[in-house]
Order: C-alpha cells, then structure tokens, then sequence
C-alpha cells in the first residue's frame, strides 16, 4: 500500500528542515542541500505524485519518508551504486509495486552494483530493464536502523542503532530525536548534560536512564 502525503504538511509524518536532516543522519549540510534539490527537488518528485518536500531554500522542510530514502540513498551510493542506476531503480520499483516512497519500503536490497527487491521474501529481482530473477544471497545491509510496519513501510529511525534508545519517529514531537517510548526530547537532556547537568540528577529528573543521557549526548556530539 503506497503512503499518501500532502502537498501541505501534517502531523504524523514528520517535518525536518535540511539541519535537522544532515544532524539526523550525520551528513554534511552543502550534501543534503544539494541531493535534496538535484533528486527530490526534481527527478524524484517529477516521477511521483506526492510531495516530498515543501517551502524553498532555506526553509525547505521534508517530512519521514523523505528522510528515509535519503538515508537508503546514501547508504546505496557508499555501497558504490552510481546514482544514475539509484535514479532509474527508484522509478523501477515505484511503478512495479505501486508504491509512493520505494525507498522507505523493507523491500529494498543491494549487492553493491545493483538494486534489487523482494517480491516475496525468497525471490530479489534486478531494479533494472532486465528485471532478472536472483536468489535471495545478500544482506539489508542499511536497514538495521530501520523498523517497518505491516505494510512495509518505515517506520521509526534509529540513528544510533537499536541497541541504543534514541527514536526518530514521525509520530512523536513531529519526529525530533527523542527517548525509546517517551515524548521526551534527546536534545533536552543534552542542553541539560552541556549546560553543566550531572548524568544522574538528568537521568532522575526525566525519569530516564542514565544510558538514555549519555546516548543523548553521543547523538548531538556526533551531530555537531
């Protein structure tokens, strides 16, 4: 089932600006800038119906599923996939599965060279004009960060991996970073721990764990 998103934004699909994108995902500002103009600000967008983007320039904002396929793509182009092949493999696969976002979809698999995607979980097709039946031999390489719903479709971002409790979810304070089950945000304990905050007297106020604000603090001194 492919996501429907607005032209205008709306609660629960998240809004992040191009700052909050290159923090979330620990990428260079001038890159997310210029992908999101060159792919999502034209050649992904001309292919789709739905908004990935509002507002320009500076205060360009994305919403979830935005985010998502520019974390997969990244995560395709460090693989070695060109991004020509990136391009016609995003159009591949939305117009096969009818789906709005393809790469926010757990379909989405890579060797390195090319995309594929499972149909069935057994069988990954070539994201090609070949479309080329191969036996599922590769590993989702970049989507142990991800957690997917029922239909497929990302759900929730976890920047530091899963084994740490900070979430990216469009459906808690419009997607910041915040605590694993908490509407807490991670940048409050963080301006806390900076402002000169002890780790135990935050963790106690919050009603957090003490891990939960030292990971706090290693996702914005990444970010920074």
């Amino acid at each position: 089932m492919s996501a429907i998103i607005n032209k205008k934004p709306s609660l629960g699909i998240g809004l992040y600006t191009i700052p909050d994108l290159a923090n979330i995902l620990n990428l260079d500002r001038t890159l997310v800038r210029r992908w999101l103009h060159e792919y999502w600000g034209n050649q992904f967008n001309s292919m789709n119906g739905n908004s990935a983007s509002w507002g320009k320039g500076r205060d360009k904002t994305i919403h979830f599923f935005t985010l998502i396929e520019f974390y997969v793509f990244y995560q395709l182009r460090v693989q070695g996939v060109s991004a020509q092949n990136i391009v016609k493999s995003h159009e591949i696969i939305r117009q096969e599965l009818n789906i709005s976002f393809p790469f926010a979809n757990s379909v989405i698999l890579t060797d390195g060279k090319k995309i594929f995607y499972s149909t069935d979980g057994e069988l990954i097709i070539n994201a090609d004009k070949s479309k080329q039946i191969n036996f599922k031999a590769i590993i989702e390489q970049f989507c142990h960060k991800i957690d997917f719903d029922k239909d497929k479709l990302a759900l929730r971002y976890w920047p530091l991996g899963k084994e740490k409790n900070i979430v990216v979810d469009p459906h808690h304070q419009l997607g910041q970073p915040t605590i694993k089950n908490t509407n807490i945000l991670a940048e409050t304990l963080y301006n806390m721990y900076t402002s000169g905050e002890k780790t135990a007297f935050i963790s106690s106020l919050y009603d957090v764990s003490e891990n939960d604000v030292k990971a706090s603090v290693e996702f914005f001194k990444k970010a920074a």
